[in-house]
């Protein structure tokens, strides 16, 4: 019941903040085109952007959802670790794109109308916050979820650095301040997103999730009743808030009975969140273990 309930939260998210991204691009655009503000319509390509990613998770979310079936037995989970890589490209192109015209700008800076460029950009902070607010409801463990949230975030960020870049600009009479805050915020976004790409890429490659202790789990499984020793171990994510393991378990004294499983399955869940797990018992390796001679190195440390 509460899995249903966080994913309706969601579903709601992504309805809710599409929706009002999407209103706030065209008034936000038409305003920057007409006042000539770099930071305005910057602000508005990026929200653009942000529409774009907020409907590739959204169908993540949704496809992932799928049931499973004789071409795809694991469903199409995946595709939420695909959607949390691409949103995070589609930001660092934005970021990159705003850098390199703010750079070009602070050479030749241009007037702005600031009254009417902070009021927007005012509406943009509370229409990124909502949305922002929104998505924190859901599971930030979720790197799909959390794309979704950080998006929203830099937009509001971005919004205030306009705001702020205003304020200053007609105290102080600083022409080029729209574009050295534009370029300043473009660096902070890319910090902030930089983690966001690493790890969802390290997923697309099957990385053993950020959140898991691989030597905890391996010590584990190692000092369960009857086990040897740990010969081939297997940890991946295959979605951004599912896991898998797959491990085969050396027990010379032979094959254990159902508790045995039950249990191992009960406690990977409730101590390492790991929810889909494959166990094979042997007497005698008969494959070559992926990780090879990495293994010895869990085995000194039980």
């Amino acid at each position: 019941m509460v899995h249903q309930h966080q994913h309706g939260t969601i579903h709601r998210a992504f309805v809710i903040g599409i929706l009002l991204n999407l209103a706030f691009v065209v008034v936000e655009g038409a305003y920057g085109w007409s006042v000539n503000s770099l930071a305005l319509l910057a602000d508005a390509g990026h929200n653009l952007s942000d529409v774009a990613g907020l409907i590739l998770a959204w169908g993540a979310t949704l496809v992932s959802g799928l049931t499973p079936n004789a071409r795809h037995t694991y469903g199409w989970r995946r595709g939420t670790i695909l959607a949390a890589f691409a949103n995070s490209v589609l930001l660092l192109v934005a970021m990159g794109s705003l850098g390199w015209e703010a750079i070009g700008r602070l050479t030749t800076p241009e007037t702005t109308e600031w009254p009417t460029v902070m009021v927007v950009a005012t509406v943009g902070i509370l229409v990124n916050t909502t949305t922002a607010l929104l998505f924190m409801r859901g599971d930030q463990h979720d790197l799909n979820t959390r794309g979704a949230f950080l998006h929203m975030a830099a937009d509001a960020l971005v919004s205030l650095g306009v705001v702020v870049a205003g304020i200053l600009a007609m105290s102080f009479g600083w022409s080029w301040i729209d574009p050295l805050v534009s370029l300043l915020i473009a660096v902070v976004i890319v910090i902030g997103t930089w983690k966001l790409f690493r790890q969802s890429l390290h997923l697309l490659f099957d990385g053993v999730p950020d959140q898991i202790d691989l030597a905890a789990v391996h010590r584990y499984l190692a000092q369960m009743p009857g086990v040897d020793r740990v010969h081939d171990l297997h940890i991946w994510a295959m979605g951004t808030s599912e896991i898998a393991l797959t491990a085969h378990l050396v027990m010379s004294s032979g094959h254990p009975n159902d508790s045995f499983f039950r249990s191992a399955t009960h406690d990977l869940h409730d101590l390492f969140e790991i929810d889909h797990v494959t166990i094979q018992v042997v007497s005698e390796p008969f494959t070559e273990s992926c990780l090879g001679d990495e293994l010895k190195k869990y085995e000194t440390q039980i």
